[in-house]
Formats: structure tokens, C-alpha cells, sequence
């Protein structure tokens, strides 16, 4: 992902956070490099095994390198040890994708990194002598195909071993990271919401044109979760519909047009809305495609400029949240750290919202939260397995190839998935139903889901490209993008004081607090996979069962047992079945006008989120009805 201005300033470290202990020991996050070069920053597992690290995506050609330097007091000898893994080792696969080498002063070492062991650990490089005074360190990658570094140790002692077990470690990584004992002070809020998807920020703009002190604390460098550049989501779903036609403001003023904007643009072309889209499509024509399109197509500038310009909002990106403290069953304050700097801080708040779609707040608060499938006997839902069960919907990582003048070449991949002319997909781009991890945990095993979709994107293109009887039809693509971040559909759904169930939308149940409108058919995902192919499933197929619009109650948007916790997106109080109607972006974003709402009723009564239910309906009623003022008003 190529990014420029105020985003791409988020990347860029002006100094190496490297720090010497009295032992002559050096500890080095790969994610403080000062360059980063080509190697871009994961997250995604760090709450799994430990830290983000920095992965070297090129698509098959070696990214350029990422460089820092350290001080070194005076000449000695050093142990070196670096924080990695062989990511295909966990299916046997032959070769190592994701070698690297560390070098020194532009010489490597004599060992090769990333070529052993499946899981995450220290690898010993052997010793070298470093010089006195400043000493340029580099990762230089080998294949362009995902090596990942976490950290880097020097150590004096040449006997030293790091620690490996998680807690251990994280305690050896705080204390030499030069890091402060305690989390800086981020400042008190009205509203404190984790998650920068379309339902986190369509709740921090809502709650902040409505008068609260918001801070939205997104883990990522772009807004807008799986519509934005990294992921390549359109917004699907209908906005402005009854009873509160004006519920969509938000997710219009910071959602790119789109397919679907497209669509309504035809149904009422005559419209100033409709006319506005259809001058913006004619102007840039690939904005048409919906899933897996250009980057530009994701509008991540614009996102970011709507809520930086909002007062009252303060944003925190990089930042993962990743403890929750309470008092009593509420909330008071959640602790972040940056995770290209490593610095923590804490937010102190009286509301919050979990926007992070895997309910990760929730978790950490203790809310009270389902995964899989429920029973039939459970629920009574049609479409509800007869025994519970942990099938889920899947990850997409969605990639595109782009004609070349001249011959393209790819590399061998002898480590992917192998395919062959009755199991291979002859296409040039992967959308939605490129979808892993349906019968795994997408929160533990987050990045084994990722990975086996390198693994089966690249083992495709390879044999497409190198091996199929119709690769002269291929010669002149090239693999252009492959998203590294997964586009996730469903792990935790945290519980409300309303479950919303099948029968509910489908009979049209009509609840006194009904709210944002959901026009998406309940749209289930099941694991599918050539006939012949013996290896895990790579693609989905969607059952989709039509409904009317059917309005929300209110009471599936907060905690029934965290009292001051609001949530909005795919993690909010449904049932399995129910989520795959309401887990469409520009849906959540309506629910995120919901809860900016409902907590500026909260906040000017110093009330809770289910007070709202019970004593101030009427106003959040009123304030659906009325629509967020725009930034204008």
C-alpha cells in the first residue's frame, strides 16, 4: 500500500528506539525501524503472541530494505538473537518463503532468518563484532514472500538466551524498550470509542456533532476497517430508510461512492444525490468495482481529514487497546499502546463503545459474548444448526492482477497450496469468496487464516501463471495486490438485553425501541472447495435469504452486564444467523450514528446506555428522527 500526506507521515520514525541496559544488552522492535522500507506493519495477532512485527509483502519480489542504527558504546563482541518464524512450517510445506537476512553495516550475518520453526521465537544468529559508535542495522529480504520480524536482541553476554514464555516476555520487552513504567495520560472523554471501521467512526462523529468529548482509538494507520485501502470492501447495504430516513448522514459523508451508491443513483437519477453520484462515477469509472478495486476507490484521505477537522474529536491511530480497567460493572479506562512507537497510554472515560468488530473491549471488560452457531433448539431459527457449533463466517484476503506492455514473470512456489488444471481458478482478481478460516478461530488463529490465504493465492497464481496449458493468456499479468490485512465477517457477538433472532426480521417483530434500518438478505457463508482438492477449504459459497427492511431494537447496541458499554458493527447482539444481515458496513455505520446519539443522551442526563431504553427513548427518538447535524450546520 503506497500512501502519501498526513497518512504516510504515520510510518515514519524519526529516531531508532533502541535502548542499552548496564548488561551491555540491546533490544530492538522491528516496528521502531527508522525506515521501514518496503515492509509493512501487522497488528493483527499481537493480543496471540505478543507484539506487531513488520512483514516483508512484495508479491514475490524482495521488498527494499528496512534500515535503523544503533549506538554501541565501545567495540565488543555481541550474541544476536531475532524474534521470527518459518510461517509455512505449520503444513510441512517445502521451502522457506520468508527468509531474510540482518545485516551490518550492509554485511550479513551467516545466518539466514525465517527458516525455522512454526511458531514465533528467537533465533540465534550467531556472534558479531560491532563497532564503536554508530552501527547501521537492516532486514534485506530474500523472496518477497511474507517474512515477518518481530525484534532484534545484541547481547554482551554471549551466554544470554531471551525469554519465550508470554508473560515473561512481555515483561523482558517493557523494561528494554526505554519505556515509561506507567502509561502516559491521554486525557478524560465523554465517549471513548475503540475501532475505526464505518460503525466507530460514523459513533465518534454522531457523538461528537452531538455535543461529547470523543476519542476514537483505531489500531490501524487508515479509518474505515474492511473499506479501506488494506482490506477493499465496498459499503453495502441501504441508508436512509424508514422510520428514520435520515439515519445514513454520517456513512454518506465519510463513505466512498460506490456499487451500491451506483445502484441507487439509477433507481432515482433525477435526485441531487443521485445526480452528485453519477457525475462522480462518469468522472472515475473504476469507482464501479466494489471488492478488491484501486486504492483511491477507499477514499482512506478522506476518512481520516472528516475526523481530524471534528472538535470534538480526538483520534488515536496505530493505537491497540489492549486492558480494560473497572469499577464495579462499569468501565473506567482502557490502556492503549502505539504500535509503531511501543508508548502506552490511558484513556479515562465515562462511555464507551466497541467498535472492533472482534469485540475485543467486551472481552477485556468481561462482557458477556457468543461465538459459532447457536442450536435450533436454542433459538427455534430455521436456519440454525441442529447441534451448536463453532463454523463462522470467514476472512477474505481479496487480491487483483493488472496487464502488463511486457512479459510478467513469478516466481516458483513449491511452499503454496499446489494446484493443478482440475482444481486451479484461471482468473486475474479474488473477491469476496476468496474466504478462509470458516471452521477456525478467527481471533487465535488469525494468522493462520491470513496465512493459508497467501498460501492458496500465490499457489494458484503460480500455476496459472507458470504451469497452466492456458498460461500465454496469463503472461502479460501481474500479480499487482494482495491485502495482508484479512477482511473478517464474524468472531465474538457481545450480548445486549435484545438477542436479535431469525424469526424476529423475517416476521417483521416490531420492538418499541426499533432503530437503524437493515436492507441486506440474510447472507450466511459456508467453506466450498474444487471437487478433487484434498486441502482445507479456500472459498465460500453465500446462502442468501431475501427480507424486507426490518428496524433494529435499540438494546442489541449495548452491554446487558458492562453498564456503560455501547458496541456497533458485526460484533453487535444477534445470533449467528441474524448477523449476516446486519453485518454489512453501511448498516453498522447507522448503528454507530445510534450509539453517538444515545450517548449524547447519556452524557447531558448522566445516564447509562440501558437508561436510555427505559427513561429517554423519546429523545433518542427525536434525535434519529432529526438526523446528525452535518459539520456545516
Amino acid at each position: 500500500m503506497k500512501l502519501t500526506g498526513k497518512i504516510a507521515a504515520l510510518f515514519v520514525i524519526a529516531l531508532c528506539t533502541s535502548f542499552s541496559n548496564p548488561k551491555g544488552l540491546i533490544f530492538i522492535e522491528a516496528e521502531n525501524f527508522s525506515e521501514p522500507g518496503g515492509w509493512v506493519l501487522d497488528q493483527q495477532a499481537m493480543d496471540v503472541m505478543g507484539s506487531p512485527y513488520i512483514l516483508a509483502h512484495g508479491n514475490g519480489i524482495p521488498v527494499n530494505d528496512a534500515k535503523t542504527s544503533i549506538n554501541i558504546p565501545s567495540k565488543n563482541n555481541y550474541r544476536v538473537w531475532v524474534r521470527t518464524r518459518d510461517w509455512v512450517a505449520p503444513w510441512g510445506a517445502e521451502g522457506t518463503p520468508g527468509k531474510f537476512q540482518l545485516l551490518i553495516a550492509g554485511v550479513p550475518l551467516n545466518t539466514t532468518f525465517g527458516t525455522e520453526g512454526a511458531d514465533w521465537h528467537w533465533q540465534d544468529g550467531g556472534i558479531v563484532q560491532l563497532k564503536k559508535g554508530g552501527n547501521e542495522v537492516s532486514l534485506h529480504d530474500l523472496t518477497g514472500f511474507e517474512g515477518r520480524c518481530d525484534a532484534i536482541i545484541f547481547a554482551e553476554d554471549l551466554r544470554f538466551i531471551p525469554p519465550t514464555e508470554k508473560k515473561a516476555l512481555n515483561d523482558f520487552r517493557h523494561k528494554n524498550s526505554g519505556l515509561a513504567s506507567e502509561p502516559g495520560d491521554a486525557g478524560e472523554f465523554d465517549l471513548v470509542v475503540v475501532g475505526g471501521g464505518m460503525a466507530g467512526s460514523c459513533a465518534a462523529l454522531s457523538a461528537a456533532r452531538l455535543g461529547c468529548k470523543v476519542a476514537l482509538i483505531q489500531n490501524r494507520p487508515v479509518l474505515g476497517g474492511n473499506n479501506s485501502s488494506e482490506v477493499r470492501v465496498g459499503l453495502s447495504g441501504l441508508i436512509f430508510q424508514s422510520p428514520y430516513p435520515k439515519l445514513g448522514l454520517m456513512v454518506d459523508e465519510i463513505g466512498p461512492v460506490g456499487y451500491w451508491e451506483l445502484w441507487e443513483a439509477y433507481r432515482d437519477p433525477d435526485s441531487p444525490r443521485g445526480k452528485r453520484i453519477l457525475e462522480i462515477i462518469a468522472a472515475n469509472p473504476e469507482k464501479k468495482v466494489h471488492n478488491a478495486g484501486p486504492a483511491s476507490n477507499y477514499d482512506d484521505v478522506k476518512k481520516i481529514e472528516v475526523i481530524e477537522n471534528e472538535p470534538n474529536i480526538k483520534l488515536f491511530l496505530n493505537t491497540h487497546v489492549f486492558q480494560a480497567e473497572k469499577e464495579g460493572d462499569r468501565i473506567i479506562s482502557v490502556t492503549a499502546k502505539n504500535i509503531v512507537s511501543g508508548k502506552e497510554f490511558k484513556f479515562k472515560g465515562k462511555l464507551f463503545a466497541d467498535c472492533t468488530g472482534d469485540g475485543n473491549l467486551g472481552y477485556l471488560s468481561g462482557a458477556d459474548f457468543k461465538e459459532g452457531r447457536e442450536a435450533r433448539a436454542e433459538t427455534g431459527e430455521s436456519r440454525a444448526p441442529e447441534i451448536k457449533d463453532n463454523l463462522v463466517m470467514g476472512t477474505s484476503v481479496q487480491w487483483f492482477a493488472e496487464r502488463q506492455d511486457e512479459i510478467s514473470e513469478f516466481p516458483d512456489c513449491p511452499w503454496a497450496v499446489q494446484f493443478d488444471e482440475t482444481t486451479a481458478h484461471k482468473v486475474t482478481r479474488g473477491d469476496w469468496d476468496w474466504e478462509t478460516g470458516l471452521n477456525r478461530d478467527q481471533i487465535s488463529e488469525v494468522e493462520f487464516i491470513r496465512d493459508y490465504a497467501f498460501r492458496v493465492t500465490y499457489g494458484n497464481w503460480d500455476f496459472v501463471k507458470n504451469k497452466s496449458i492456458d498460461k500465454i493468456k496469463f503472461a502479460h499479468q501481474k500479480l499487482a495486490w494482495v491485502a495482508y490485512i484479512g477482511g473478517k465477517r464474524e468472531s465474538r457477538r457481545l450480548m445486549g438485553d435484545v438477542i436479535l433472532m431469525e424469526q424476529d426480521v423475517l416476521n417483521q417483530t416490531l420492538f418499541p425501541d426499533a432503530s437503524f434500518t437493515t436492507t441486506w438478505g440474510i447472507d450466511l457463508h459456508y467453506p466450498t472447495k474444487p471437487k478433487d482438492f484434498s486441502g482445507e477449504a479456500f472459498r465460500s459459497t453465500a446462502d442468501i435469504k431475501d427480507i424486507q427492511p426490518y428496524s433494529v431494537p435499540y438494546r442489541c447496541l449495548y452491554s446487558r452486564n458492562v453498564s456503560n458499554l455501547f458496541m456497533a458493527g458485526r460484533n453487535i447482539s444477534v445470533t449467528h444467523v441474524v448477523l449476516g444481515t446486519v453485518r454489512v458496513m453501511r448498516t453498522g455505520g447507522m448503528m454507530g450514528e445510534v450509539v453517538g446519539m444515545a450517548a449524547s443522551i447519556c452524557t447531558k442526563n448522566n445516564a447509562s446506555p440501558r437508561d436510555v431504553y427505559q427513561n429517554y427513548l423519546n429523545d433518542l427518538k427525536k434525535l434519529m428522527t432529526e438526523g446528525v447535524p452535518s459539520k456545516s450546520q
